[in-house]
């Protein structure tokens, strides 16, 4: 029952403090399951991180998802899915009628514009944490050869990133395994 609890928590949490969705939460579902509860290594989040980008959908209940079942299976999968929805579930319905009186206020534009810095250098440092483990468990050359080659891919070639993402990890299955 207190694996069912820690769960919970772990979702729960990221979506009560994760002020701006899904990126904003990232880090900190990284935290919880990766420091807190050592359930994923840096690298394994950074790999269903990516997979789960290449996915539709939202990227915290994908991630919530996938890391429930494979803490607690069909149990962990649901309770984990509900601690990412439940924060926003509460405030909608509890404070539907305040967010719709004071949507266009000023002052609650200012706060949203506020919290954007903070979101990306979460992100930041998220990433850093990313390229600091692919470098040590990949090498250097092969780190630089799939940023660089995902960068060209993306910004010069355009393609879709789910494209790119597939082709990162049939690099990695091939060249790296």
């Amino acid at each position: 029952m207190g694996h069912y609890w820690e769960v919970f928590l772990a979702f729960f949490i990221p979506g009560i403090v994760g002020y701006g969705g899904g990126p904003a939460t990232i880090p900190l579902i990284e935290y919880e399951v990766v420091t807190r509860y050592g359930w994923l290594s840096v690298e394994e989040f950074g790999e269903l991180l990516a997979i789960g980008n290449s996915l539709p959908g939202p990227i915290a209940t994908k991630m919530a998802g996938i890391i429930g079942f494979g803490v607690a299976g069909i149990p962990g999968l649901v309770i984990a899915l509900f601690a990412t929805v439940a924060p926003s579930l509460i405030v909608m319905i509890g404070l539907l009628r305040l967010i719709y009186r004071y949507k266009d206020s000023p002052k609650v534009k200012r706060i949203s514009a506020m919290v954007k810095p903070t979101v990306a250098v979460l992100l930041a440092i998220l990433a850093m944490q990313f390229f600091t483990s692919s470098f040590s468990s990949s090498g250097w050359l092969h780190s630089l050869i799939l940023m660089i080659g995902s960068f060209l891919l993306l910004e010069k070639v355009k393609l879709h990133p789910a494209i790119v993402i597939l082709i990162s990890l049939l690099y990695g299955s091939i060249i790296l395994s």
